[in-house]
């Protein structure tokens, strides 16, 4: 067959040079470079058809990455504030206990801490009971309000909380009711902002002189109320000057009793036990209705990451959808492009070019638009999930997510490619000389 040459030079400019002029079928290697003109001859409407792919690889893996780097960020600060913690307090929103902390229906008091340090020995690493309450700090002419958190020796350790100078209050503080006290950083910058050192200065708290023993470091925005603005004193000194509260057999409560298992292998089981003494102590019968809650720092981390896992895989079926609407669009674009780019096809196949030439032609320009954009969103979540570090987010990659919405977004590409692909190698090359 002779193909009049004017006719030829209809088809779209630069195109005619990408037909292969052969003798029999087309391989991977031509197809791909076919392909690859038509892409970079028209690279504005190659960037807004694969703008879909582009936006949903991208948002698969800023957001999984955000999602786990917000998971771990709170996993540490849950691990800082003490590692095989249990904690007992006074049920909420039960009979005997209290909505509003410090209330007058605590019922956890310091009798039941001591006796869950005698009942379990060599079991806890740690108990520290605590209760607080907020007053103004004063140093000179300067003033700030505080925490004022009365507990034991053992929150030390039991809470991860070193000082930074100075040392700690000890147990003859507290057994004969010393007034001492361990300030937190922002305590410091309120009230010694002359950068004196605060250890052996007095500070009033409320109507109460203190004598400052020792300095927590600065431990950031941990979520879990300003530890930087803390007062740590003995407890019985709080309970003899700050306290008013009494729980109905008239002992001093307490907000929290935190214990540290020895060995976090025996957690669930000393749960269970703790459970059983304070029930027995409280004469609690019902065990769906009692007045105090032990709760599991593991169970609290298990929770957490059953809700991040959940949020990260509704995240990612959204993303998803995204690249389904991206794969929708390269349909679209290729279809028009088949319509443009019809007497090409007639000339390659009055040279010569098989039905399946075509075909892999197609395919392979779809699959590079959706690769292309696989990659192009790759680099732009990735740079989306470290511009995170500006909110104090910093993003954890895992390799199982990128892997997935890469290869997702090349399947998009094949799967609906195909049909246009397929529709370019169905055309009658005289009707496609023909075409107008």
């Amino acid at each position: 067959m002779t193909v009049n040459p004017d006719t030829a030079a209809l088809s779209t400019p630069g195109q005619e040079a990408a037909a292969p002029r052969r003798q029999g079928g087309l391989g991977l290697g031509g197809a791909f470079s076919i392909a690859w003109r038509a892409i970079i001859g028209t690279p504005m409407r190659s960037i807004l058809t694969a703008l879909g792919v582009i936006i949903g690889v991208a948002a698969v893996v800023a957001l999984t990455a955000i999602g786990q780097g917000s998971t771990a960020g709170v996993t540490r600060n849950l691990e800082s504030l003490g590692t095989n913690l249990l904690t007992v307090q006074s049920a909420r929103g039960r009979p005997g206990g209290s909505l509003v902390r410090g209330g007058p229906n605590q019922t956890v008091t310091v009798e039941d801490a001591e006796a869950l340090a005698t009942a379990f020995g060599s079991r806890v690493a740690g108990v520290a009971p605590t209760a607080q309450s907020s007053v103004q700090a004063k140093v000179g002419s300067s003033n700030t309000q505080v925490t004022v958190l009365g507990t034991w020796p053992a929150y030390e350790t039991v809470r991860n909380s070193p000082v930074e100078s100075g040392s700690y209050f000890t147990q003859a503080d507290v057994d004969s009711r010393k007034r001492t006290a361990v300030i937190g950083s922002q305590v410091v910058a309120d009230l010694f902002a002359d950068g004196s050192d605060p250890v052996g200065q007095r500070i009033r708290l409320g109507a109460v002189t203190f004598t400052v023993v020792g300095v927590l470091p600065d431990k950031g925005n941990s979520g879990f109320g300003n530890a930087n603005s803390q007062v740590l004193i003995p407890l019985s000194t709080y309970i003899q000057r700050f306290s008013r509260t009494n729980s109905a057999s008239g002992q001093p409560t307490v907000n929290n009793v935190y214990i540290q298992a020895a060995d976090k292998n025996d957690l669930d089981q000393l749960q269970a036990d703790i459970t059983a003494l304070m029930s027995e102590r409280h004469k609690q019968t019902d065990p769906s209705n009692l007045d105090f809650q032990v709760q599991n720092q593991a169970d609290a981390l298990a929770s957490l990451n059953s809700v991040t896992t959940t949020l990260t895989l509704l995240v990612g079926a959204i993303a998803g959808i995204s690249l389904i609407v991206g794969g929708i669009g390269i349909m679209n674009i290729m279809l028009v492009s088949v319509t443009e780019r019809t007497r090409e096809i007639g000339v390659r196949k009055a040279l010569g070019a098989k039905p399946r030439d075509i075909l892999t032609q197609f395919l392979v320009e779809a699959a590079l638009l959706s690769i292309g954009g696989g990659v192009i969103g790759l680099a732009l979540g990735i740079g989306a999930a470290y511009a995170g570090n500006t909110f104090g987010i910093s993003p954890v990659f895992s390799a199982t997510p990128i892997l997935v919405a890469f290869a997702f977004s090349a399947l998009v590409g094949v799967f609906f490619g195909y049909y246009p692909a397929a529709r370019a190698a169905r055309l009658d090359p005289v009707d496609s000389l023909r075409y107008e």
